[in-house]
């Protein structure tokens, strides 16, 4: 017992009370290689943080080489997962890829920007009880992680979800209580300022979600400054980022070499490749530039160092003007005003109508083709995951090749940025969809970016509402987005907001702040930053700004396309629905499947059917959309007496009668006393295999389903036909009953 003790003596825990809810952290328990290991529990969901950071810089880059993994394990949720080929947890999910971002976006600002050492962040769910959600336990556990590591990090930061339900703000929702929120943020604070929100919102207006931000970042800072004090008791020294000054001389010269050429360049309005030009040929000849004033750096290791830097030098001189222009003079990339949106173009049916629906959609240098295409209720993506299956009827996904920049790459298929975009615009158009009772197709759209300068998410979710609008599908709203960004002088505490961003204005600005709606309100957001936190003054003007620029942007997409067709591509598949009794589900399945195979076959249909009975026929084309809906009712139609079916000869019984396959599927036997009226001494006399008749339904019996037919009761009874006496069955006829219980009958 002893050892045991002495082994997890280090071991503490922390408990803090938010709202209704209790929080524990604890430290020194797990992973104590790590720089720092943090549990984090919230009810019986615990999520693990692990911060570990390389000894040394890596050489050659000029950003934070931060990795943020977010870890799904299928045995938190009570799980054995995968096919059955495979049961080792594989590539993250979109979902944890995406979790794994919010939680970078909120920390990576944090950092001191001379810090250059590889960092890994492991956020690895242990347990999940399907109530408290475990991105937020996640989070935090990193959040605490890196305030423990020692990390060259300001903060700590504290992580909560906002729910809006009802009209009222909701702390963490439950899993079930998210399905329910007209707003659902996740937010994250420092003790001082908010660095990251995500929300996906139903059209909500600007004031419930400027409300909902200040709710949240009254819950995070609760946390950021728990964790300060936890930091206080056992956190690691902080490493300190020690740094040569350049000298003031070395600047100016550069200042001086570079300043006219690139005032020039951002006020001119130049095509982005010509402007990046102009300032990579300086960045290129900054070495030579100072080897001609100071001489060769041979043997000399202060001038290698200052040469090897001159490029990255030269890049914060053209990104100080840049902010300075804007910030004194109040010019901007290309000497638009701050609040002016580039020229805008919209284009729909740029592709042929095999494709469902296409559309095109350029703002200044970006441009976006995004693609719908119409599928059935069967195509339908199958997501999953530790937490169960979930099925998605709408997909969104966004590519962007490296020629949309200009350049090559290796890199050819899609990264977490590429999903991070998609899921946005996927956010911002889910609110408008309509209800799949309504439209039960599977709807895709992709939006290719061919070119990019700025916010090409939002060009995708610009795009997809023009695509899906060009494809018929009755969304409720248009949607469109913009991207808003900062340039600040904190020290003088002045702000300006940008709307439309552009290149340099992206890179070297201070804010990403991502916004999507209709004209009744917000549906998405997401906001990053490169400072450490935002005044609340900034969200209202932002989200007022934001509003202002989404309407110019709608009005020239309803230009384009004013509302969703009334008819889809004839190119698109057709969606029928049939309701049938759930009992006769396996009817229609056959055994096997062989029914249903056998009608997707012939009729080059495709057939889905839920438990409710509700059957959704897909097809190509109105006549097998017909046939195959004839088929399906046939098969699950009850006979009626005394009606009249079409029927087709399949078994012949010699002296019994004859089996008839009618209603698609169903047999009947045609005993050989209803063959004609008069006496019959062998069927083939009136019926061979394979004949097709006419007979009348003469009885059914409901229970077991039996049917008999006649041919005879087709013709009037011959005048002076006396019936014949009854008497025991014939050979093949339904057997007395024994035991109390009738057996089944077989034809």
């Amino acid at each position: 017992m002893s050892t045991q003790h002495s082994a997890f003596s280090a071991q503490k825990e922390y408990m803090l009370e938010l709202g209704d809810q209790s929080l524990t952290f604890r430290t020194g328990l797990l992973g104590n290689q790590a720089d720092s290991t943090t549990l984090c529990q919230m009810g019986d969901t615990v999520c693990m943080g692990n911060c570990t950071m390389s000894s040394k810089a890596r050489g050659g880059v000029d950003f934070l080489p931060l990795q943020v993994v977010y870890q799904e394990k299928y045995y938190a949720g009570g799980t054995i997962a995968g096919s059955r080929f495979r049961k080792r947890e594989g590539r993250p999910g979109d979902d944890y890829v995406l979790m794994g971002r919010v939680i970078d976006r909120g920390l990576r600002p944090m950092f001191d920007k001379r810090f250059h050492n590889d960092i890994q962040l492991f956020c690895t769910v242990l347990c999940y009880d399907f109530e408290h959600e475990h991105d937020v336990a996640s989070a935090n556990a990193a959040n605490l992680a890196v305030a423990l590591s020692g990390a060259p990090a300001d903060g700590p930061l504290g992580s909560v979800r906002v729910g809006l339900i009802g009209g009222e703000l909701v702390l963490n929702p439950s899993r079930e209580a998210r399905k329910r929120c007209d707003l659902d943020m996740f937010l994250t604070a420092s003790a001082e300022r908010v660095v990251m929100i995500e929300a996906a919102a139903n059209q909500v207006p600007e004031e419930e979600v400027l409300r909902a931000i200040e709710f949240g970042k009254k819950w995070a800072q609760k946390i950021a400054k728990f964790f300060a004090g936890i930091q206080k008791e056992i956190g690691k020294p902080r490493i300190v980022i020690e740094e040569e000054p350049v000298k003031d001389e070395v600047m100016q010269l550069l200042k001086d070499w570079v300043l006219p050429a690139a005032n020039k360049a951002i006020k001119d309005p130049l095509p982005k490749l010509e402007r990046r030009r102009i300032f990579n040929e300086y960045m290129d000849g900054a070495a030579q530039k100072l080897e001609e004033k100071y001489g060769s750096a041979e043997g000399n290791e202060e001038l290698q160092a200052l040469y090897a830097k001159a490029g990255q030098l030269v890049d914060k001189i053209i990104k100080a003007e840049v902010r300075r222009l804007i910030l004194e003079d109040g010019i901007r990339m290309s000497s638009r005003k701050v609040d002016e949106i580039r020229p805008i173009g919209a284009l729909v049916d740029i592709l042929p109508n095999f494709v469902h629906g296409s559309a095109l959609f350029q703002r200044g240098e970006t441009q976006g083709m995004t693609t719908c295409t119409l599928g059935a209720p069967g195509d339908k993506q199958l997501v999953e995951g530790m937490e169960g299956e979930r099925e998605l009827h709408y997909m969104h996904h966004y590519n962007f090749p490296p020629f949309s920049v200009g350049e090559t790459s290796n890199r050819l298929f899609v990264g977490n940025r590429e999903i991070g975009h998609g899921n946005l615009a996927q956010r911002a158009i889910e609110p408008v969809l309509p209800k799949e009772e309504d439209f039960p197709y599977t709807i895709r759209t992709v939006t290719e970016i061919l070119e990019s300068n700025g916010s090409s998410s939002m060009a995708a979710t610009c795009g997809s509402t023009l695509a899906l609008m060009a494809a018929g599908v009755p969304i409720s709203a248009p949607v469109s987005g913009i991207a808003l960004g900062l340039i600040s002088d904190e020290e003088k505490g002045k702000y300006v907001i940008l709307s439309d961003l552009q290149d340099e204005e992206d890179f070297g600005g201070d804010m990403d702040f991502k916004v999507t709606g209709t004209d009744k309100g917000i549906t998405a957001i997401q906001m990053d930053i490169k400072i450490k936190g935002l005044p609340d003054s900034v969200f209202k003007e932002a989200l007022e700004r934001a509003h202002d620029g989404r309407m110019q942007i709608l009005k020239t997409m309803l230009a384009a396309l004013a509302e969703p067709r009334k008819e889809l591509s004839p190119h698109a598949p057709r969606i029928e629905t049939i309701t049938i009794n759930p009992d006769d589900i396996r009817l229609v399945i056959g055994k096997g499947g062989e029914t249903i195979q056998k009608i997707t076959r012939e009729l080059d249909v495709e057939i889905d059917i839920e438990d409710s009975g509700l059957i959704f026929v897909t097809a190509k084309n109105g006549d097998s959309m017909q046939k195959a809906k004839e088929w399906i009712e046939g098969i699950v139609a009850k006979p009626e007496i005394g009606k009249v079916y079409d029927c087709k000869v399949v078994r012949i019984i010699d002296g019994v009668g004859a089996i008839v396959e009618f209603l698609r599927g169903k047999d009947a036997m045609i005993h050989i006393s209803e063959l004609q009226w008069q006496r019959t001494e062998k069927v083939e006399d009136v019926l061979k295999l394979g004949d097709e008749v006419k007979a009348k339904c003469v009885e059914y019996d409901p229970i077991d389903g039996k049917t008999r037919m006649s041919l005879k009761q087709m013709t009037e009874r011959p005048e002076g036909y006396v019936d014949r006496p009854s008497g025991p069955p014939r050979s093949g006829g339904r057997p007395p009953q024994r035991g109390g219980s009738r057996p089944p009958r077989r034809f």
